[in-house]
């Protein structure tokens, strides 16, 4: 099987540091995982990308932009170009040009500190996202920075501020103090300041007031993220990347573990097992090559079907590997 059509499902936040993962985990009603487990009999691991928990660019976010040929192993923490690949897809643009998604959010603001809420909870409609961002626009004008609307949640910022700029992901921030996520480097000081200017026009902006009327979170600041700029060999051609596999990277594990909801957690495990995993099984089993990637918050580790030996499959069947243990290695 050629390396263009290999299969490749990515699951992002297989494991968590949650105290609640692991009970939820071996709560499962058994057979849950019977179909991941019995696919991973099948694999041997081919790669593990371990780093820092404080990394700015999560396990599944470097995992994916290998797969998308965005990154390398090599590659600086924070600096996977997903703006950069956005403008080249969706704007035809891009070159040498530098880019950053920005997202606008609600800060929660605390007693000590503010927590950045989940931006679908804001449910912007594209209209409000359009008349934000031309709210918005001039002061990033001043600092060079030329906003492109993309979609209600996300929009894309072109200008040389973004160039070798690390910034985290949004799912390392989500529902956490952002102080400890916020771009520190020298070149993000104008960014910082943005913020700054933006939290206090949007405090009393009339814009808010009629979201406050209508019983709805404010818009009062913005998250900057995929920053960077597209590796030579994609900048020279500006062009999208075709991807060499069949990815697929489904969110449903993520999204329980933003809303804290362990139930749904243990419901997306049990669609996944009898969905995504499922079809990597059958196509396994039909003697394709197929690849798992399993992602924590510290690290990934990828599988790739083996064509073990007879001993070796039966030898497996009475010694198994335990999905459970391969999970808390994550």
């Amino acid at each position: 099987m050629r390396l263009e059509s290999t299969p490749h499902v990515l699951i992002p936040f297989a494991a968590c540091s949650a105290a609640a993962w692991l009970p939820t985990l071996e709560s499962l009603p058994p057979n849950t995982l019977k179909r991941l487990g019995q696919l991973l009999q099948g694999m041997h691991l081919v790669q593990t990308d371990r780093q820092n928990p404080e990394s700015l660019s999560p396990p599944h976010e470097r995992a994916l932009a290998r797969a998308l040929g965005l990154a390398t192993l090599q590659t600086p923490d924070g600096l996977m170009p997903w703006a950069a690949q956005d403008a080249a897809t969706y704007l035809q643009a891009g070159g040498d040009k530098a880019w950053a998604w920005i997202t606008p959010c609600h800060w929660a603001v605390r007693h000590l500190h503010a927590t950045l809420t989940d931006p679908a909870v804001l449910e912007l409609r594209e209209d409000e996202s359009r008349a934000l961002l031309a709210l918005m626009q001039p002061y990033f004008e001043t600092d060079g920075i030329t906003l492109h609307y993309l979609t209600p949640e996300r929009w894309l910022a072109e200008g040389e501020l973004f160039r070798g700029l690390p910034t985290a992901s949004l799912d390392r921030v989500l529902a956490r103090n952002v102080d400890a996520w916020l771009p520190d480097a020298k070149g993000a000081a104008p960014l910082r300041r943005l913020q700054n200017e933006m939290q206090m026009l949007l405090y009393t902006h009339p814009f808010n007031d009629v979201r406050d009327s209508q019983g709805k979170l404010p818009v009062n600041s913005f998250w900057i993220s995929g920053t960077g700029d597209l590796p030579l060999h994609n900048a020279e051609t500006v062009t999208p990347i075709t991807p060499k596999e069949q990815i697929s990277a489904p969110r449903s594990l993520a999204e329980a573990v933003f809303r804290e909801d362990w139930a749904a957690y243990a419901q997306a495990w049990a669609t996944l097992d009898a969905g995504e995993i499922a079809g990597l099984l059958a196509r396994q089993s039909a003697g394709e090559t197929v690849r798992l990637t399993l992602c924590g918050e510290d690290s990934a580790q990828t599988f790739e079907t083996h064509r073990a030996s007879p001993w070796r499959r039966i030898s497996s069947f009475f010694s198994p590997l335990r999905t459970l243990d391969v999970l808390k290695q994550l």
